[in-house]
C-alpha cells in the first residue's frame, strides 16, 4: 500500500446532516449569512467566532431555520445570565425566544435556559440544541458535562458556538467533537494524537495529523475566524480600537517571612499564598485608578474577599458574586449596560462568558492560570462594536512572574491553533487563495 493511500484512509470528515436554510433575514453581515447557512446544511456543527462578530445573531437564525424546517422546538443553553440577552438579541431580528427555567409551557418553540437548569428538560421534547459559550463545557464535573452530551446526542440538529475553542490545548476540541457527534474524545486522541508517557501524561499530535488531518478534519465540522477577512469577507464595519495594557506591580508590606524582599512565587502553594499576603495591596491599586475616573468599569477578581474588598472601595460599585440569586445577577447585569450600575464587581467565571459590555471601556485584572478567562474577560469589552479605546489595568506582584509566563504561553498556543485552521479553511473555501493566509494573530505586548 502507497504511503498516501495509507493516509488518506485515515481521513475523517464530518458528513452533511443539515437542509439547506428555509429563512434568512436581511440584516445579517455577509459573513453572519454565508457561516448560518453552512451551519444549516451541515446540521450538526461548531462556529468558533470572536466576540463581537454575532454569534447569538447566527445561533437563533440557525434556530429559527430548524424550527421551520421540522415544526419543532429548539433549545439554547447559555451560561449564567445571559439568557436575557439572549431574548433581546432576538427581538432585534424578529425571532421570538422564550426564557424557561423549570421546563417548558404549552406554546413554546425557541426556549433559552442556563446549562445548570438542563435538568428541567427533556431531549426529545427539542429537535435541535445550541450551546452557547460552548468552551465552558470542559468546565463542568464529568456528571453535568455527560447530561449536556447526552442530551444533545440524541436530537437531529446540533449547533456549538464560542470564541475561545481549545485556546490552549488541542484535546479539548474532543469535548466539541463529542458533543456533536463527529468522533467521541478517545477515538478523536486514537486517531490524532500519541501520548508521551512519564508522569507528565501529555499528548501530542502525530506528525501525519499536524501537517493536514487533523485540521482538515476539524474544519469538515466547524468555521472559525477572528474576523471576517479569515474567511474572505471585508473586515470595514469590525474594526476593533486600540487595546492598551498596563501593568501595575504591587509588593506586599512586608516581604515573606524569612525574606528581605519579594522573589517570585514558586508552585500553586507559594503564588496563592502570595495572592493572599497582596489582597490588600492589590484592592487599593485596582480602587485607585477606577476611582481617578467617573466613567463605568468592570473589577474582575479571583477571590470571595478580592471582591467584598473592591466593592467597598470603589465609587458605585456593585458586586456580583456566586451566592447570588439568578434574579439579582441578571439585574446587576442588566443595570450595568443600562447606565444605572457604575462599576461591577465580579469573577471571570461568572461574568466573563457571553455577555456584551461594549459600552465599558475600561477594566481592573488580576491574572490567573487561565487564559481563556482572561481572553474571555478583556473581549466583554474590546469586542466589534466598541467605540472607545479599552484600557486594561493588569494588577500583580514580584510573585506572580510564573503566572504571566504561563499565559504567554497559552497566548502563543491558541495563536498557533487559530492561524492553522483557518489556514485550512482557506483551502476549503477558497483554493484561489489556499497560501495567501500568512498573518499571525497579534499578542498583546505585555505578554
Amino acid at each position: 500500500m502507497e504511503y498516501k493511500t495509507f493516509i488518506d484512509a485515515k481521513r475523517h470528515v464530518g458528513a452533511d446532516h443539515g437542509f439547506d436554510p428555509v429563512w434568512m433575514p436581511d440584516m445579517l453581515f455577509p459573513f453572519q449569512k454565508a457561516i448560518t447557512e453552512w451551519a444549516c446544511r451541515k446540521g450538526r456543527a461548531a462556529i468558533f467566532a470572536d466576540c463581537g462578530l454575532g454569534k447569538t445573531f447566527m445561533q437563533l437564525v440557525w434556530a429559527e431555520n430548524v424550527a421551520r424546517k421540522t415544526g419543532g422546538r429548539v433549545l439554547i443553553l447559555t451560561p449564567l445570565a445571559v439568557a436575557f440577552q439572549t431574548v433581546k438579541e432576538g427581538e432585534k431580528i424578529g425571532v421570538e425566544v422564550t426564557h424557561r427555567r423549570e421546563g417548558l409551557e404549552h406554546g413554546d418553540r425557541i426556549v433559552v435556559t442556563n446549562y445548570e437548569r438542563l435538568h428541567y428538560f427533556k431531549p426529545e421534547d427539542f429537535d435541535g440544541v445550541v450551546c452557547d459559550e460552548s468552551s465552558i463545557l470542559k468546565n463542568f464535573n464529568g456528571a453535568t458535562r455527560k447530561e449536556i452530551t447526552d442530551f444533545m446526542q440524541g436530537r437531529s440538529y446540533r449547533l456549538l458556538c464560542t470564541a475561545t475553542a481549545a485556546p490552549n490545548d488541542y484535546m479539548e476540541l474532543g469535548t466539541s467533537s463529542e458533543a456533536i457527534g463527529s468522533l467521541k474524545h478517545n477515538h478523536m486522541l486514537a486517531q490524532f494524537f500519541t501520548h508521551d508517557g512519564g508522569e507528565t501524561a501529555k499528548w501530542r499530535l502525530k506528525g501525519h495529523a499536524r501537517t493536514h488531518l487533523f485540521w482538515q478534519w476539524l474544519s469538515s465540522w466547524a468555521r472559525a475566524m477572528r474576523k471576517p477577512s479569515d474567511l474572505g469577507f471585508d473586515d470595514e464595519s469590525f474594526l476593533l480600537p486600540p487595546l492598551n495594557i498596563r501593568q501595575h506591580v504591587v509588593s506586599a508590606e512586608r516581604p515573606k517571612e524569612g525574606y528581605l524582599f519579594d522573589i517570585p512565587a514558586v508552585g500553586l502553594d507559594e503564588q496563592r499564598s502570595d495572592l493572599r499576603r497582596t489582597m490588600n495591596e492589590r484592592c487599593c491599586m485596582a480602587a485607585e485608578v477606577i476611582n481617578a475616573h467617573s466613567d463605568q468599569a468592570i473589577a474582575w477578581c479571583n477571590l470571595n474577599e478580592e471582591g467584598k474588598r473592591l466593592t467597598k472601595a470603589i465609587d458605585g460599585a456593585v458586586e456580583v458574586c456566586g451566592s447570588d440569586s439568578e434574579e439579582h445577577k441578571e439585574k446587576t447585569f442588566a443595570g450595568f449596560v443600562r447606565g444605572d450600575v457604575r462599576v461591577l464587581v465580579t469573577k471571570p467565571s461568572i461574568g466573563g462568558f457571553g455577555l456584551n459590555f461594549q459600552h465599558c471601556a475600561h477594566q481592573t485584572y488580576f491574572p490567573s492560570h487561565s487564559y481563556e478567562q482572561y481572553y474571555q474577560s478583556v473581549r466583554r469589552c474590546w469586542r466589534f462594536g466598541q467605540k472607545k479605546p479599552v484600557t486594561v489595568d493588569m494588577i500583580t506582584t514580584n510573585g506572580q512572574e510564573g503566572v504571566l509566563r504561563n499565559l504567554s504561553r497559552k497566548a502563543e498556543q491558541a495563536s498557533q491553533m487559530f492561524e492553522q485552521l483557518v489556514n485550512m479553511m482557506w483551502r476549503e473555501i477558497k483554493p484561489e487563495c489556499r497560501n495567501s493566509y500568512t498573518k499571525k494573530e497579534r499578542i498583546p505586548e505585555w505578554l
